[in-house]
């Protein structure tokens, strides 16, 4: 499900964008970024904004034609989807392992690859097309020392490898009880999902506190990233992985069981409508 505040994004190509006889672009920095955004750009990624005008460059390009971004979001790519996953750098600690969840065109594993040399990122990836395009920008952007591509879904790498991550993020890819659902056991006991939302935040952790305690989490927290800097500001929803729970197992009736119990106790497999999914 890809959330309505980001357009096309990763889902595909979105409208033809109109040619430039059609409008005037955009005044555009010395850096290469849109003049409206280089102070937040340069503040979001330092002394590597020449690497984050390189990743632009090949979001708007490759990624368009290879329909990983809508056209749309091209002319945008700095404030809807750069700075936008920059900022929330902010909440990972320095050092820290992160798992990229439904990673797409590399939003955001591979934005805080480039704000943040310090991470070891893992993009996590299903479909081939989309990881075909994160090793390729992967090697283009010089990353490949601490960034990995894994083509699978991200129930499949329980248990590893990659190791369990300090940090799980995704962004745009499901409702909230599905994302814990599929990140909360990729990340170790007391890391974070850190899931980007829009509008809709405050109301998915209403909605769906009580399946995320299911699935060993602890109360979500709604952040809010890069304030002072972008407008809007970034929505984040933060969950601590509190509890391990016990692996899903089917029951010989087939009938489906709550997912996620508590470590220790006997339980079913959840629902099967979980595995149709982006990321």
């Amino acid at each position: 499900m890809t959330d309505p505040r980001f357009g096309a994004g990763d889902d595909g190509p979105g409208d033809v964008v109109p040619g430039p006889s059609s409008s005037a672009a955009p005044p555009v920095s010395s850096s290469g970024v849109p003049a409206a955004f280089a102070d937040a750009a340069s503040r979001a990624f330092g002394a590597r904004l020449s690497l984050a005008t390189r990743y632009a460059e090949l979001l708007i390009t490759d990624g368009v034609v290879r329909g990983l971004i809508g056209p749309r979001e091209a002319p945008r790519v700095w404030e809807r989807h750069l700075i936008n996953c920059a900022v929330m750098s902010e909440m990972i600690p320095i050092g820290a392992s992160v798992a990229d969840v439904g990673s797409g065109a590399g939003l955001p594993g591979i934005v805080l690859a480039v704000a943040r040399p310090d991470l070891t990122i893992t993009l996590v990836e299903p479909l081939a097309r989309r990881t075909a395009f994160l090793s390729e920008a992967v090697t283009a952007l010089g990353l490949d020392a601490t960034v990995t591509v894994v083509r699978g879904r991200a129930e499949d790498l329980v248990g590893g490898p990659p190791a369990a991550a300090d940090v799980v993020t995704a962004r745009a890819v499901a409702p909230l009880d599905r994302l814990a659902g599929w990140c909360l056991p990729l990340a170790a006991v007391g890391g974070r999902l850190l899931a980007l939302k829009g509008a809709s935040a405050a109301a998915e952790v209403a909605e769906h506190h009580e399946a995320i305690t299911r699935l060993g989490g602890g109360d979500p927290v709604v952040r809010l990233c890069g304030v002072g800097l972008i407008d809007p500001p970034t929505t984040v929803v933060e969950i601590v992985r509190e509890r391990e729970v016990v692996a899903p197992r089917p029951r010989s009736s087939g009938k489906a069981a709550d997912p996620g119990r508590p470590a220790g106790s006997s339980g079913g497999r959840g629902s099967g409508k979980r595995r149709s999914r982006r990321g």
